[in-house]
């Protein structure tokens, strides 16, 4: 046994299912974009100073997620292909959630302390697509993991064929708001065809031809990847933002840290790459989604540069900057539209949707999401002390994710999975360290 199985004991499983029963027959396609991110998964773990009461498998917890369940229920049901055109569809069968219950045995400050990423894989389920029967495997699994002297981390597993890190953390914030006995903020909306290919396509944008060029990229020989957190607080962010800004004026918090990472990546490998941005488009279209849109709402776009502009050392940071920024700014909703013509047009004879692949990668990607909302799920009047993503079936030259901070307003929370060498410089790259990050999940 791993000394990490040894610190995380899962001791008991159980299936949750919803308080009320489904609509008999009831079933809910996947959209083309959810398609096209079949092949990675989602795990995303809360952590709480709240000790869970121990009188029965779940507390409180079980009553207040199966009424959830109720508002979901493509989240207790099962993946099936559709006879007409082989694609997925969820059937809504009430089948349940699988939830784990496991001890973890250490303190909850030593293991943000002192643990790592591969660590912190054991806090929530990674467990292969069995894509040849799905008839009881569960799509979404809870694992809660108690700390010793207290403590809670609830760690959610989809696949995300399923959802987006946007849609699985509404889905906590949701359960929190019940369990709160609180209005839902952003009740589920359920509507595959809000994003589907244009009766009048367009495929003769950039967009379209980057998502030609990733499906036909090679897979790089895998190497041993690892995960350091940062956490820049509110201060050190206003300090950087007004430095930049001297060259860049309009540059926000995203701009500068995927420049900064962008910058430090190319650093610790001493070679330049291209960086691909990965952002929620919910609130981007002309007729904007609701935040409780469930499903996959993903656009990723590539950024290039003139090597003569890099400068000398620091990889060119002010100018890093105004790329992110001005691709962002000047990106048309046509573009977004255009990569899901893109993806409709590669379905095969009969209907079926092309096979997917990797869309965090092969590139260094870079994720937004600073949106989600990670610190409002509120539980027992706690706030999470820390959020960890993570992303399933990563290859190439790793994934930055900007993501918000438990300090409310400009605080930054950054994840970097990069190749392990890269990632140990990273955590001593100057340029990162003078903006005096609390770096946590590391094995620091």
């Amino acid at each position: 046994m791993s000394e990490a199985g040894k610190l995380v004991n899962v001791h008991s499983e159980l299936t949750v299912v919803s308080d009320t029963p489904v609509e008999q027959g009831k079933r809910v396609p996947l959209s083309i974009l959810d398609h096209a991110m079949g092949l990675h998964t989602i795990h995303i773990v809360f952590y709480y100073r709240y000790d869970r009461p121990k009188s029965d498998d779940l507390g409180r917890l079980r009553e207040s997620l199966s009424q959830l369940l109720t508002f979901y229920p493509p989240v207790t049901g099962r993946l099936r292909r559709r006879a007409e055109d082989a694609n997925w569809e969820v059937t809504c069968n009430d089948a349940g959630v699988r939830i784990l219950v496991a001890r973890v045995h250490t303190t909850l400050d030593e293991w943000l302390r002192s643990a790592d990423g591969s660590r912190e894989r054991d806090l929530t389920v990674w467990e292969d697509f069995p894509e040849d029967d799905t008839t009881t495997w569960s799509p979404f699994r809870i694992q809660m993991n108690d700390f010793e002297g207290g403590g809670l981390a609830i760690g959610l597993s989809c696949t995300h064929l399923y959802a987006d890190p946007t849609c699985c953390t509404t889905l906590l914030k949701t359960w929190t708001d019940i369990h709160q006995h609180v209005s839902i903020a952003y009740p589920p909306f359920f509507h595959p065809p809000a994003l589907r290919g244009r009766a009048s396509p367009n495929t003769n944008t950039k967009s379209a031809d980057y998502y030609a060029t990733k499906s036909k990229a090679q897979h790089p020989y895998p190497v041993k990847m690892s995960t350091v957190t940062f956490r820049f607080s509110e201060t050190m962010i206003k300090q950087f933002l007004s430095e930049v800004q001297t060259e860049c004026p309009d540059s926000t918090p995203f701009d500068v840290l995927a420049a900064l990472f962008w910058s430090s990546a190319m650093r610790a490998k001493d070679e330049m790459c291209k960086l691909s941005i990965g952002i929620d488009f919910r609130k981007l279209l002309h007729a904007p989604l609701p935040h409780g849109y469930f499903g996959n709402a993903l656009h990723f776009s590539l950024v290039s540069f003139e090597e003569s502009k890099m400068g000398e050392g620091g990889f060119g940071l002010a100018y890093l900057t105004g790329l992110v920024h001005h691709h962002l700014s000047n990106l048309e909703e046509e573009e977004l539209w255009s990569a899901i013509d893109w993806l409709e047009s590669q379905r095969e004879e009969g209907g079926k949707y092309a096979q997917p692949f990797r869309m965090y990668g092969p590139e260094l990607t870079c994720a937004n999401m600073e949106h989600v909302f990670a610190y409002t799920g509120i539980l027992e009047d706690m706030k999470p002390l820390h959020v960890s993503y993570h992303v399933g079936n990563i290859e190439g030259e790793g994934l930055i994710l900007v993501l918000p901070s438990p300090e409310e307003g400009l605080g930054r929370t950054v994840m970097v999975t990069l190749p392990e060498d890269q990632t140990n410089k990273l955590k001593k790259d100057p340029a990162i360290m003078c903006l005096e990050p609390t770096i946590l999940v590391s094995g620091c």
